[in-house]
């Protein structure tokens, strides 16, 4: 009896040090965060240097040498940019290419062309949606005000019916779909299927976007109702062209790499076999990497030079095209940086056992976790990095289905509640000379539509796979 005694006193007296250490994990983590938020909210410190104090920081939080926490920053960064840094560049390409060869323009007015009265604001979604797929939300934003603006104004429209629908639209795009960065980190980090992602992505976005769109568009043009303000009209980027590319060319070229990976998800579903000859083909096809480079070589024919560009002129919005988007893979790079330092002081581990004992669903709690950064950060993408990084090792065990959809829940917390913290908030605001108070009721209320319904349709989904 003795013995044993002992052993239970051993036993029990092991007890607090798990709690301890999980703890001091705790703290680590939420001052780590606190100290990003911080530096971003109070500091106006660059959110690339804020992720990286933010990661030393949660290191010397957790007790972490120094030097490891650096070896786990660095390691996430450089493996974050090698997984996705191309794949931003291509997109940054592309969306250059179709902004600036009239491609947009092209489709805009095309579609505006064929809709009217109460079809206008599923033409606006419809816009938004596809110029949405290879841009990032602030260039998506600065393309499509203008025309919201004067679609409002020509078709006397409240600026809400037809700012809403094109909003979410894009916002849509931005957490939910690849190739955008927030997706395509989170794929990388919790080893998704891209193809199958994708596939899902957009099972989930067509109800969400007609949701937080059209059907809420109708309310917010109620309690803001506003008109479009005539000192934001600018002029459009393809009005000094002599001509510009078709609009059946222009929306093939933009689902060209959206296409080359669905066409490589199906054949992995149907076909199974990666000795198949088919199956070899699409898998390099249809690869994130050949689908976008494939669509960008397109598009230096199909909207470069269908708009009359020069070899020099080409080459020089190729160039122009990546300044932008190097802080924007900084950002990225530190996100994943954060990440690895998470993972690496066992940020995860400690994730694992809280889900198995509050018996919280994996997808539900990635939710949670990536709702908590976005409404910290007010960075879509930090949160999606982030939270990806924590919940990480719950993806260990899960199907293909299941690994998609833990990115999809991801992606739609991302989207929680924009505020004041958030730039997104303020271009908003600005574009549509709205005050703080009218932005809530509006943007910020379709964002927490998104992610809220994105999330119950995750869930649904699965259910039944």
């Amino acid at each position: 009896m003795p013995s044993l005694h002992v052993e239970m006193l051993a036993a029990d007296a092991a007890e607090p040090i798990t709690s301890a250490g999980n703890a001091q994990l705790g703290i680590a983590v939420l001052a780590g965060i606190a100290v990003i938020v911080l530096l971003i909210t109070r500091f106006k410190l660059h959110a690339f240097l804020a992720l990286t104090i933010g990661s030393l920081a949660l290191g010397a939080f957790a007790g972490a040498p120094l030097a490891d926490t650096i070896k786990s920053f660095t390691a996430g960064l450089g493996s974050t940019v090698a997984g996705v840094g191309v794949l931003i560049a291509l997109g940054a390409i592309l969306g250059k290419l179709l902004a600036d060869s009239g491609g947009a323009d092209q489709i805009v007015d095309t579609i505006l062309a064929r809709a009217g009265g109460k079809a206008m604001p599923w033409a606006m979604v419809l816009i938004a949606s596809v110029i949405g797929l290879p841009l990032f939300f602030e260039v998506g934003i600065v393309l499509l005000i203008p025309v919201v603006l004067m679609v409002a104004k020509r078709g006397n429209y409240s600026l809400m019916r037809i700012g809403i629908p094109a909003l979410a639209g894009l916002s849509v795009m931005h957490g939910l779909i690849p190739p955008h960065p927030g997706p395509l980190v989170a794929i990388d980090a919790v080893g998704a299927n891209l193809g199958v992602t994708l596939a899902l992505g957009l099972v989930v976005a067509v109800p969400t976007v007609i949701i937080a769109g059209p059907v809420f568009s109708r309310y917010a043009a109620r309690w803001v109702d506003i008109p479009a303000p005539e000192h934001m009209i600018p002029a459009r980027p393809s009005e000094d062209l002599e001509k510009r590319p078709g609009f059946g060319v222009t929306v093939a070229t933009v689902l060209l790499p959206v296409v080359l990976m669905l066409v490589k998800a199906l054949v992995d579903i149907v076909v199974a076999d990666p000795e198949n000859g088919v199956q070899k083909v699409t898998d390099v096809i249809g690869s994130p990497l050949i689908a976008l480079l494939a669509a960008v070589m397109v598009a230096l024919f199909t909207l470069g030079r269908a708009a009359g560009f020069t070899k020099d002129r080409l080459s020089s919005t190729v160039e122009k095209s990546l300044a932008p988007i190097a802080g924007v893979l900084l950002i990225v790079g530190a996100g994943g940086g954060f990440k690895q330092t998470l993972i690496d002081i066992g940020v995860g581990r400690m994730i694992l056992e809280f889900s198995e004992n509050w018996s919280i669903p994996a997808l539900l709690l990635a939710w949670l976790i990536a709702v908590a950064i976005r409404l910290a950060t007010g960075s879509a993408t930090v949160a999606t990095i982030s939270a990806a990084g924590l919940v990480a090792p719950l993806a260990a065990g899960m199907s293909t289905s299941e690994t998609a959809l833990l990115v999809l829940a991801i992606g739609a917390g991302s989207l929680f509640f924009s505020h004041v913290n958030d730039a997104g908030f303020w271009l908003v605001k600005e574009y549509f000379g709205m005050t703080v108070g009218q932005t809530i009721k509006t943007w910020s209320v379709m964002e927490t539509i998104i992610s809220v319904v994105g999330i119950v349709f995750v869930l649904l989904l699965s259910l039944v796979l």
